[in-house]
């Protein structure tokens, strides 16, 4: 069941969308050689804390999986999401997906980037803007009357028209008092199908990009989902309510 949110529980979606930003804004500055990904972990902790909220993340348990061990998923290059910080430091030509989650007052808010560590080959350079322009797109398709699947298209023959491929083994969600509510939100497959969007429901939009095939595998932590390929990807995402007026980001500072 898709849950229909009122405007004063978009307001404190916002607030907790709010805090996610700051957080991942404060992030994108440490991005540079040498910094672990535990080092990115204990900062959005100690800022999320700092806030007044609780971290999305830590303790999440996905279906068959030990719960998530910390507050923040960052995934390297051929890694397309659900990267576990630990001892591994960034390298320049690496590029770097965040991706992080707040609980504010018992809503939920989820976003996502990719940047590169230094200087990045032009490939990478254009995965990552590629990626962030079909989100944007997306986006621009999540208005009341239109189809689910009119996000997904969209998204999809974007990504394609530039060259690179969409992960379909992992998908967008609805959010609210949940992380993870219906409808789930693929980024592949024709336009027209899929529930009508109404006003107050509210979308975690996520195109997750790949350089090369499509394809994807998990790893032995039960989290960390790479390339079949070893090529790189690329991930964006940002909480998205549909209003009267279009869509309204969420998680925007």
């Amino acid at each position: 069941m898709i849950v229909i949110k009122s405007k004063d529980e978009i307001k404190l979606m916002r607030e907790s969308g709010h805090i996610t930003a700051l957080v991942l804004d404060e992030l994108k500055k440490m991005i540079q050689e040498g910094i672990t990904t535990a080092e990115l972990d204990k900062t959005a902790e100690n800022l999320i804390k700092k806030n007044g909220a609780i971290p999305a993340f830590k303790g999440y348990q996905g279906r068959g999986k030990k719960p998530f061990p910390a507050s923040i998923t960052v995934s390297i290059n051929e890694e397309v999401v659900h990267g576990i910080p630990g001892k591994r430091k960034l390298r320049k030509g690496d590029i770097v997906s965040i991706d992080m989650g707040v609980v504010w007052k018992g809503f939920y808010s989820d976003a996502a980037f990719t940047m590169p560590v230094g200087e990045v080959e032009e490939g990478k350079k254009k995965l990552i803007d590629v990626t962030r322009e079909s989100l944007y797109i997306g986006i621009g398709m999540a208005r009341e009357g239109n189809r689910l699947t009119d996000i997904s298209s969209a998204i999809q023959q974007y990504v394609e028209k530039n060259g690179f491929s969409v992960v379909r083994d992992l998908v967008g969600h609805g959010i609210g008092r949940q992380m993870h509510e219906e409808p789930q939100i693929p980024n592949y497959g024709p336009p027209g199908f899929g529930p009508t969007l109404e006003r107050g429901m509210v979308l975690a939009i996520e195109p997750m990009v790949n350089m090369g095939d499509y394809s994807v595998k998990f790893l032995d932590d039960a989290w960390t989902v790479v390339t079949a390929d070893q090529s790189c990807s690329a991930h964006f995402e940002h909480t998205v309510a549909i209003s009267d007026n279009g869509p309204i980001i969420l998680t925007l500072p």
